[in-house]
């Protein structure tokens, strides 16, 4: 029997990151296929066909091929214990991704051959960054005409700010793709597609050494003459590896392939999972020490809540990543944010909205706990005599708002609680005027696309209509002031400044421009305002 030490190392958990359509969930899909996890593999850009990816489970993303929210995956492969996190790419759904992130242990990075280092790569990169947390890099496309690589590489280190180290390199790109070159092995792994737009099946890798005479043949003389060139200048001018580097974040191994077609896929995975790090030690808030994954008994924090999952019981999960320990069905922990401990009846393995009841789980491990209601994004559970307190995730400031109202009065208690539990998710953020009630209420998103998303969960999900209105807002700020030091009600505002609270009572103020929060401070020297709100629901 494996002890808790040897099932901890043998985890991996990571996200994956990258700018819309670079091919992120096709990436997934295919270390699905290679690890015998699914039969086959569905595009995400067969929107007109039955079948679409795993990880995208909601109606919306089945009809548009965008992921909207992320997914969790798990799987077995070579020895280790495989979570994927599936993020959004879509900039729209960015504050999903930080979320997730703050459950990953590593993320892998999707780039498009064609375009290079896009702006939300940018932007999630950035968060990666300031975790520490490895980063690698994976250049996809290689089956459509690509830029230089030389010049991919130099873009990746002078835009992201970091060093790169090529695992491999490709020989040709789009109709002129013969392979990659394996720089660990010096081998060629020549490439064979199945003459399918989306490959279904494996796909034969066949090796052979640099310089073979053989090598002209399989992948053309004036190939093997450039990757001869290529390599040379490769090995003269590139640092050596360093996987303490990779560890810190400071160095990303590159490898180059085709999702699509498959190809450079299982290399990849091989790679990452001998690479990438076993589950890290977390940080108490409390006390500042680090909480040992192997040592030290049961913690973890919720990072995401998903309702309607499973549409005919309409439950709520939540996703709660353990830090520390072994977790078993049935067994007690104590919910910091609640205040009393809770029998965790049920923990939930997930493969996006599939999911089987798991006995006991490990640090690194992703389980979904039903949720009744309980639980708010980043509490902390923990076992054991100490007391354990993770750091909150912090709620990101609106950008877009508008009034939400139903279009029947009648189902005005459908209406509440769809309201109300998309909010608890952190898919929307909720508002309404002080005192009045929830007939109407302001919704604040980062992106514009969560309105629409927002909509057709409202009708799916809950079966109530709304009307949207916009409003003008531009600029969210939460009064600091506790409510024994200021009346909010008597603040000397401008006439198109709104008061608000949320839906656990905090004070807000919405504004319509910069000039309009000047004004508030000078009015009244006594207001504290806050850009962040620590407030999650």
């Amino acid at each position: 029997m494996p002890s808790i030490a040897d099932e901890i190392a043998s985890r991996r958990t990571f996200a994956i990151i990258s700018h819309p359509d670079a091919g992120k969930t096709t990436l997934t899909e295919k270390l699905l296929l290679y690890t015998g996890t699914i039969q086959s593999a569905g595009s995400v850009k067969g929107k007109s066909s039955a079948k679409h990816a795993v990880s995208d489970w909601m109606d919306i993303e089945k009809q548009r091929g965008i992921s909207v929210t992320s997914s969790v995956l798990q799987f077995t492969y070579g020895g280790c214990c495989v979570n994927i996190l599936d993020t959004p790419g879509h900039q729209d759904f960015s504050e999903d991704t930080y979320r997730t992130l703050m459950a990953a242990d590593a993320a892998v990075m999707v780039i498009d051959g064609a375009k290079g280092v896009e702006a939300q790569t940018v932007k999630l990169f950035k968060v990666c960054a300031l975790r520490g947390i490895p980063i690698f890099t994976f250049v996809n496309k290689l089956d459509h005409e690509i830029r230089d690589p030389f010049d991919l590489i130099e873009e990746i280190e002078n835009v992201l700010g970091i060093a790169t180290y090529p695992m491999n390199w490709p020989i040709g790109c789009g109709q002129n793709f013969r392979g990659v070159f394996d720089r660990a092995s010096r081998h060629v792994l020549a490439f064979e597609g199945d003459g399918r737009a989306n490959a279904t099946k494996k796909v034969g890798e066949i090796e052979a050494s640099l310089g073979d005479p053989e090598l002209d043949e399989l992948i053309g003389a004036e190939n093997h003459r450039t990757l001869m060139d290529d390599i040379e200048l490769l090995d003269g001018a590139a640092d050596e590896f360093d996987l303490e580097a990779v560890r810190a974040g400071k160095l990303s191994p590159v490898f180059f392939g085709s999702a699509l077609t498959n190809f450079g896929v299982e290399p990849f995975l091989r790679d990452f999972l001998r690479l990438a790090p076993a589950p890290a030690p977390h940080k108490d808030a409390i006390s500042g020490e680090l909480i040992d994954p192997v040592k030290d008994d049961f913690s973890g924090f919720v990072f995401k809540i998903q309702a309607n999952m499973d549409k005919n019981h309409r439950d709520r999960i939540a996703f709660l990543r353990i830090c520390s320990g072994k977790f078993e069905r049935g067994m007690e922990a104590f919910h910091v944010q609640g205040n009393r401990k809770l029998k965790l009846a049920t923990g939930t393995a997930m493969m996006a909205d599939d999911r089987a009841i798991v006995d006991e789980a490990y640090a690194g491990d992703i389980v979904g706990l039903f949720d009744p209601g309980i639980f708010s994004i980043g509490d902390t559970l923990y076992a054991g005599k100490r007391r354990v307190q993770f750091a909150g995730i912090p709620t990101f400031a609106p950008e877009h708002f508008a009034r939400i109202s139903q279009v029947d009065t009648l189902k005005r208690k459908q209406f509440v609680k769809g309201m109300e539990e998309l909010a608890q998710e952190g898919a929307v953020q909720i508002f309404r005027e002080i005192g009045a009630g929830m007939e109407s209420v302001i919704v604040g998103v980062v992106g514009v696309l969560q309105f629409e998303v927002l909509e057709q969960r409202l009708k799916s999900e809950y079966r109530v209509e709304v009307r949207r209105q916009p409003l003008a807002y531009t600029d969210i700020r939460w009064i600091a002031n506790g409510e024994d030091e200021l009346d909010v009600q008597k603040l000397n505002l401008t006439r198109d400044t709104l008061r608000v609270e949320d839906m656990r009572g905090s004070k807000l103020l919405l504004f319509t421009s910069p000039w309009n929060i000047d004004w508030a401070m000078e009015h009244n020297p006594e207001l504290k305002l806050s850009e962040f709100g620590n407030v999650t629901f």
